[in-house]
C-alpha cells in the first residue's frame, strides 16, 4: 500500500475520533442546560405562597403585626410571588 494512503487512513481515524469526542462533549453540555426538573418544585410553591399570603392578608391582616405594618404592600408581595411563579414556569420544557 502506498505511503500516502496509510497517512490518509491514519488522519481519517484521528478525525473520526476527534469528531466523536466533540459530539459526546456537546451532548454532555446540552444535557446540563436542558435539565429543568427543578422548575415545578419551585413554581408551584411560589404560586401557592403568593395565594396564601393574600388570603391571610384578607382574613387576618389587621390582627397580624407584620401585615398590619405593611399595609397595602401586602398586595405587591402576594402578586409578586404569583408573578415570579409564572416567570419560573416559562422555564419548564
Amino acid at each position: 500500500m502506498p505511503e500516502s494512503k496509510v497517512r490518509k487512513k491514519a488522519a481519517d481515524k484521528k478525525t473520526v475520533k476527534r469528531k466523536a469526542h466533540e459530539n459526546v462533549k456537546r451532548k454532555r453540555n446540552v444535557s446540563v442546560l436542558a435539565d429543568r426538573g427543578w422548575v415545578p418544585y419551585v413554581f408551584v410553591p411560589l404560586g401557592l405562597l403568593g395565594v396564601v399570603w393574600l388570603v391571610v392578608f384578607y382574613i387576618a391582616g389587621n390582627d397580624l403585626a407584620l401585615m398590619s405594618a405593611l399595609g397595602n404592600w401586602n398586595f405587591l408581595i402576594g402578586l409578586g410571588l404569583i408573578a415570579a411563579s409564572f416567570f419560573v414556569a416559562t422555564l419548564w420544557k
